[in-house]
């Protein structure tokens, strides 16, 4: 199956940033992509500490642009993040949604760890938990391509996340984010690998990238890892896209060759 990652540098622009997903799609799909992801935050990226002026639910702008996309290029597409309004609620929630190429909303997956750090004073604080609430449900989203587990940026921290997409059958491991340049550099691939080598799944990681706002960056590199823990294909630090075939056969090689799922045992 061939798989394309779609990076980009958006702001709080929501037309602009739709409008460059949409080429970036198009893009995706002319090059032979069955599969397209877009980041966390693909169609609005806030300055930190502000609200989302765009928040919306499932049946919003946002929602109805990724069906479109699905199926004018027939796709399964993974729609980043967007801000999903909860009712009654001022925060909202960081919700990625996966798109069948028929359009057809297939999962959804609400962010559960919040980005609550202090880096210091190069990297900045940031507390997500201010504007989101947490998501409670693990997602493993059954496709022909095999079970899709969904999860967002700094969920990659958590193992035990992955580990029970692992007993839920998971074969490929979606991970849109927006790394900060500090932590991206040195967590970033160590952590997306570590990931595929511990569950021996593909892991697919589009990103943000660049200066987005005066006080915003992402560190960019999206990438794509094997079950054994190599990195198939990598971005750069611009906008654009990365494409790999992710060849099937090669989960059952690894999983065969080292049966690591099955021979895990609990104290």
């Amino acid at each position: 199956m061939l798989v394309a990652l779609a990076q980009v540098c958006a702001n709080d622009d929501l037309s602009g940033n739709l409008a460059s997903a949409k080429d970036l799609v198009a893009r995706a799909s002319d090059r032979g992509a069955e599969f397209v992801c877009l980041p966390e935050n693909f169609a609005y990226m806030r300055r930190e500490g502000t609200a989302f002026p765009c928040a919306q639910g499932l049946d919003g702008e946002i929602v109805g642009f990724l069906q479109e996309r699905a199926r004018e290029h027939d796709v399964w597409l993974l729609g980043g993040t967007f801000p999903e309004a909860i009712p009654g609620e001022t925060r909202v929630h960081n919700t990625s949604v996966l798109l069948a190429p028929d359009g057809s909303l297939a999962a959804v997956y609400r962010k559960i760890h919040l980005f609550d750090v202090d880096l210091g004073s190069d990297g900045g604080s940031f507390r997500e938990s201010a504007t989101f609430a947490p998501g409670t449900e693990v997602v493993v989203a059954d496709c022909p391509f095999g079970g899709l587990g969904l999860s967002i940026c700094y969920d990659l921290r958590f193992p035990e996340l992955y580990r029970e997409m692992a007993a839920r059958g998971c074969d490929f491991i979606a991970v849109p984010s927006a790394f900060t340049p500090q932590t991206g550099r040195d967590h970033w691939e160590v952590l997306l690998r570590a990931r595929a080598i511990e569950n021996q799944a593909f892991v697919l990681a589009p990103a943000q990238c660049g200066q987005h706002t005066p006080d915003r960056a992402s560190y960019g590199r999206s990438m794509i890892v094997d079950p054994w823990g190599l990195v198939l294909a990598r971005a750069g630090d611009r906008p654009g896209l990365v494409v790999a075939e992710c060849d099937l056969d090669e989960i059952d090689r690894v999983r065969a060759a080292v049966p690591a799922l099955i021979n895990r045992r609990l104290p």
